[in-house]
């Protein structure tokens, strides 16, 4: 029964790739009733699956097992129809396993397992539904990697980011409602029990809370379990563990891996700070106990700065996650900061992904990832991947999660925390090792293992180097200040080992609600090199205007000596000032193209002013006196009919040949006809070409009497379209046929034409 049970599972009958029921077994092998009776035990759905179905390709993998590794890549492709594997064997749907034994060999055999992994039987996806709990582009990210498991996808969204792409990727979006209209539209994306609410009125059987947010909230996972809605990340005693970094840091140090000197739990007021300050000395790092992300971080350098870094470090903190808890640490000068990916079944096992390094910061904010490691000693990187395996076996850690360490000067590492969910730089991960990070994520919540996966240790392997590169909509020239606007033009690079994760497009309007993140651009290579010229190129290829973006920064840094040298700390930006100078020589230097399309933006937004200014006029909000314009500047007014025409009747056209004569003497009239007739088609262009059908009644009733005076001899009007009685009633609330005798009053010598 042990056998058939592993087979069971191979094959998809139970665990992440559940298969429905089995009928009861025909015929007398051992192996089959083995087999049936091991399937009954499973926790499967209520459909019905012939007992034949399933064990054909047992069948067909133990008879190819016997017949070499030949025969058996030929019978990756057979299902449960009888083909010819080779010359010698042909492979039956009736054949029958007639001995447990020869099972526990094929058990052993990975590449039949791998072949049994890939059968349509194990493709089944581990939820009907899911919720991407979060915004932009991780949303968009969670959704694509369900919908290629042939999951439905639900989105959420506040009302400011009801025009964000990721509310249109979904199969089905749900706008999020504040509480207090005062309220910041962050807190939206806060609200656990709406969140939870809206997946229950929608049969959502999984939520994948993405990063930031709630996605780290021991409070909100706990909220889905008890609601029965599968929460797609760590358990919720993992949560609580890791995502308070203090007790983060215990159970590091029970696991016996290093740890930064720093307060074992959070620090409520600034005496304590204080207290901890002169124990350990100058200079410590503050940070907010739950979350991450480089908020609620602050670097203590001066006693005389503490209380307002640490009261600002709890409110960013408290504003970004809802909970202003802190703790500090000794503050480790210019090291290099490593992360080692993990994911674990939360049985104990535990395969890592490699490692990252992120030291390329900004005000704790990673800039520029990359993976594996660059220049990483062979010893220093097996110590940091056994302490993070280690360090989550114990935990019985499950689903996807990150060791962060520092490397100081000597080579030293220190544990600083966990983050128990996906990445931003997840990306580099997937990129170098070929594994669907967000998949697996949801794979394991929906019960599988790590084998069940094909996530063994052995078999994980880092091929090359991956580079992600955040472009973000911030002013490098103001400090990094935020930057609003509409993208007037957003045409992201690609090309062969490039990927694009975000959200931008042409018309988008970036808002100064949420993080400034527009998209990562993530290159991939054989060599540093080569990855670095690949970068380089994907971002003076990239054309964003309407907005400021940090890309001449992003180039500075790809351009600067020691970067391309492949090892920096975490103090390299702050090192460089010269890396914030993006116009002039260096910004040139760092990128003649850029340089070039700089110049074409300013000129672009230049003419838009003026073309504005043309039409609208200064705007009187800014002081301006319309008296005192330029005479350039000439008001739009509509023509004005002289008095004594409009007394006058319009002089008659061809309409009153068509009253006369009729259609035939019209017609007759218009071959005789020397000179060249026209139709005035800009009636219908108004109303229907430019404005979508929406000109009023009144609007047409002001233009007609000058169109029969001025234009009266017209072959026609064209002044109707096939959607104009539709729009009329419905959107307009008018009456089409009361329009054409208003007009026709108003234009009694024109054909009208539709």
């Amino acid at each position: 029964k042990a056998h058939a049970r592993r087979l069971c599972r191979l094959v998809g009958v139970g665990g992440a790739f559940r298969l429905p029921c089995i009928a009861s077994p025909t015929g007398n092998s051992p192996f089959a009733h083995s087999v049936y009776s091991s399937a009954r035990e499973q926790p499967m759905p209520s459909l019905s699956l012939t007992l034949l179905s399933l064990l054909a390709p047992l069948s067909t993998a133990l008879q190819v097992h016997a017949a070499g590794p030949n025969a058996l890549r030929a019978a990756h492709t057979s299902s449960t129809t009888a083909r010819v594997v080779s010359p010698s064997l042909t492979i039956s749907d009736s054949a029958e396993i007639a001995e447990a034994e020869v099972a526990a060999d094929l058990c052993a055999n990975c590449d039949v397992v791998d072949m049994l992994m890939g059968s349509p039987l194990a493709r089944v996806p581990p939820f009907k539904k899911v919720m991407a709990a979060n915004r932009a582009e991780i949303a968009q990210r969670i959704m694509r990697a369900a919908t290629e498991l042939n999951m439905q996808t639900v989105g959420i969204y506040g009302y400011e980011d009801r025009y964000s792409q990721h509310r249109w990727g979904a199969d089905q979006s749900f706008v999020l409602e504040k509480r207090d209209p005062a309220d910041s539209p962050i807190s939206a994306y806060l609200d656990a029990e709406q969140i939870v609410r809206i997946a229950i009125e929608q049969g959502v059987d999984a939520i994948h809370p993405g990063y930031g947010f709630l996605s780290e909230s021991p409070e909100f996972a706990q909220l889905c379990e008890d609601k029965g809605v599968t929460f797609v990340g760590p358990t919720v005693d993992n949560l609580k563990t890791f995502a308070d970094k203090t007790t983060a840091r215990v159970a590091a140090i029970k696991a016996n891996v290093p740890v930064v000197p720093g307060t074992d739990e959070a620090v409520t007021n600034v005496a304590d700070a204080v207290a901890f300050c002169e124990e350990y000395g100058l200079p410590v790092i503050i940070k907010a106990a739950m979350g991450g992300g480089g908020k609620g971080m602050r670097v203590v350098r001066s006693m005389d700065t503490l209380p307002a870094l640490f009261e600002t470090a709890s409110s960013e903190a408290k504003s970004a996650f809802g909970d202003g808890s802190v703790f500090l640490e000794r503050f480790i000068e210019s090291p290099r900061h490593i992360e080692v990916q993990i994911i674990g079944d939360g049985k104990g096992n535990v395969v890592h992904l490699w490692e990252r390094d992120c030291s390329v910061q900004r005000r704790h904010q990673k800039v520029v990832e990359i993976a594996p490691a660059w220049n990483l000693p062979p010893q220093l990187r097996a110590t940091l991947h056994a302490d993070s395996k280690r360090l989550m076996g114990d935990a019985q850690y499950k689903n996807a999660g990150t060791v962060e360490f520092l490397v100081d000067q000597q080579g030293r590492h220190y544990f600083i925390e966990v983050n128990p969910r996906i990445q931003v730089e997840h990306t580099v991960t997937e990129e170098v090792t070929g594994i669907d990070v967000v998949q697996a994520q949801m794979r394991i919540a929906g019960g599988a293992s790590l084998e069940d996966v094909g996530l063994v240790q052995q078999n994980i392997h880092a091929r090359g180097i991956a580079l992600q590169c955040r472009v973000t909509t911030e002013n490098p020239e103001r400090n990094f200040q935020p930057d609003t606007g509409v993208l007037s033009v957003y045409r992201h690079s690609a090309g062969f080992g490039m990927r694009h994760d975000g959200i931008g497009y042409s018309g988008m309007t970036v808002t100064p609600f949420y993080d400034s993140l527009l998209v990562k651009y993530t290159a991939r290579g054989s060599n540093w090199e080569e990855v670095v010229r690949r970068m380089r190129r994907a971002l003076q290829e990239a054309r964003i205007r309407g907005v400021q973006t940090n890309i001449p920064f992003l180039l500075n840094v790809l351009t600067h000596p020691e970067f391309e040298g492949g090892v920096v700390t975490t103090g390299f930006i702050d090192e460089h000032p010269e890396l914030l100078t993006v116009s002039g020589q260096k910004w040139e230097f760092a990128s003649p193209t850029q340089a070039d399309e700089r110049l074409v933006y300013r000129v672009e937004k230049l003419m838009r002013y003026l073309a504005n200014l043309a039409v609208n006029g200064h705007p009187p909000e800014l002081g301006a006196d319309a008296a005192k314009l330029s005479k350039t500047h000439k008001p739009l007014t509509p023509p004005q009919l002289p008095a004594e025409e409009s007394a006058s009747p319009p002089p008659e056209g061809w309409r009153s040949v068509l009253l006369e004569k009729g259609p035939e003497g019209f017609a007759k009239a218009v071959r005789e006809h020397k000179g060249l007739l026209l139709t005035d088609t800009t009636w219908r262009d108004a109303h229907q070409s430019l404005l979508a059908t929406r000109m009023r009644t009144a609007e047409l009733l002001t233009a007609a009497p000058a169109t029969a005076r001025v234009l009266p001899n017209l072959f026609s009007t064209e002044m109707w379209g096939g959607a104009t009685f539709d729009v009329s009633m419905r959107f307009l609330h008018e009456c089409p046929w009361e329009r054409l005798e208003a007009l026709r009053e108003r234009v009694p010598n024109v054909p009208f034409q539709m």
